[in-house]
């Protein structure tokens, strides 16, 4: 493995909730990548993050071009021909192009590259070809600039233009890209190696029936949904026992193999919690319990080389966290970016009278239109970060910062779309 760079000094204790802006601050500041590069080809780049700058060696497209079916001719001529030229040729896309005849058109078909001399392409809809003597001519009418209907050597890339920086997660267009240039293989980085683990006495997993007191496990489904789009290797440990002895040997050997740890449930600090004793006897724990709603028992920390999150066991918190804290994270441990939500300020369609300050909310939002066909955001009408139902008829998430007392109706606020937090539509 490549060498790390998670910083392991301890930095935060349990004395106070940290804000959400400072928990963020710490983490970009200490989180790096954590994987060597590997060669890859074309065909296997979709969503894998770029470990080099690409640059373009030559023009794309190599030569001027003609953009519709048509006839070239340079602009210089046409005043002199009176807009009626002799054909003199035929040019295909894939075959070199002649020098251009003075005062002649060349018949041309759309990528054909461009006569020397001519400029300008007259589409075919609107000439009226005829033949006078075995001789071809055109009619071309008059008002097309200089430069109509031609694309230009290097308009899309020009040689030696940085297509794409190290960080960058290859989508389509970028694959397209580099094809244009003819590169077949490029640097990217290794993919990261993710554990998750749900915790509790009281989860089973779909499949065995529920005896008292239990529950179906939902968190281990949204995290392997959630972790699709990262392009990661994902082993399910299961879910463990409320025992201490089985937690921590867990942990340690999970750390032994993987590059992260993602936890459900136990994060807290009760009797029956041993996520953090368990992380404290065998690495060190750096975030824990955050000024968040949801998600306040949330916690990072490290084993060895190997990143440690502890997510709530409410499916909404665990939901929440992932995209705010560990989609970025996880994405700089893998080469990439630090990936900034998209923000939108839209109206209210709802209001709270008076609200608990000095810690950052996370609402659930779905969008509508009012009377006039603006949009606007109402609000789930239920808070509860155990409600599954909340992220189904939701959009995206409603930030409402510390120093907020209050929201009004048509008051703007903060919508983050779900598709700016990296999930699909």
């Amino acid at each position: 493995m490549a060498e790390r760079r998670l910083i392991d000094d301890c930095f935060v204790t349990d004395s106070e909730r940290l804000r959400h802006d400072d928990a963020l601050a710490i983490l970009r500041e200490r989180v790096g990548p954590v994987v060597e590069a590997e060669r890859i080809g074309l065909t296997a780049a979709h969503g894998r993050i770029l470990a080099e700058r690409i640059v373009s060696p030559r023009n794309v497209p190599p030569a001027d071009n003609a953009a519709v079916d048509g006839y070239a001719y340079a602009s210089g001529d046409y005043d002199a021909a009176g807009g009626y030229f002799p054909v003199v040729a035929r040019l295909a896309a894939g075959h070199a192009a002649s020098a251009h005849m003075p005062g002649t058109a060349v018949r041309i078909f759309t990528g054909a590259a461009m006569p020397d001399g001519a400029d300008i392409v007259a589409m075919q809809e609107d000439c009226e070809p005829h033949v006078q003597d075995a001789q071809a001519f055109v009619a071309i009418p008059p008002g097309l600039k200089p430069g109509a209907n031609r694309r230009k050597a290097g308009e899309d890339l020009a040689k030696g233009g940085v297509l794409a920086e190290p960080g960058t997660r290859l989508r389509p267009q970028e694959i397209a890209a580099i094809a244009s240039i003819g590169q077949t293989d490029f640097s990217v980085f290794r993919r990261l190696k993710i554990a998750t683990v749900s915790t509790g006495d009281e989860i089973v997993r779909p499949g065995v029936p529920l005896k008292p007191g239990q529950l179906y496990d939902s968190n281990f489904a949204l995290l392997d949904a959630l972790l699709a789009g990262a392009d990661c290797e994902l082993t399910d440990a299961g879910v463990l026992p409320d025992d201490s002895d089985t937690v921590r040997e867990t942990l340690a050997k999970l750390a032994a193999e993987h590059h992260a740890i993602i936890t459900t449930g136990g994060a807290s600090q009760g009797e029956e919690d041993h996520l953090a004793a368990s992380l404290t006897a065998l690495g060190k724990r750096h975030l824990w319990q955050l000024a968040i709603k949801p998600g306040r028992p949330v916690g990072f920390g490290q084993i060895g080389d190997c990143a440690v999150v502890a997510l709530p066991g409410n499916p909404v918190a665990a939901f929440v966290c992932f995209l705010i804290y560990v989609r970025p994270m996880l994405t700089v441990m893998a080469g990439g970016a630090w990936p900034e939500p998209q923000r939108f300020q839209l109206a209210a369609d709802f209001e709270i009278a008076t609200r608990k300050t000095g810690r950052r909310e996370f609402l659930r939002g779905r969008l509508s239109a009012d009377q006039s066909g603006r949009p606007v955001v109402q609000k789930f009408p239920r808070d509860g970060s155990g409600l599954i139902t909340s992220l189904r008829e939701a959009d995206g998430l409603i930030e409402i910062e510390e120093d907020i007392p209050s929201v009004r109706r048509g008051g703007l606020v903060t919508f983050l779309p779900f598709s700016g937090l990296g999930l699909a539509p």
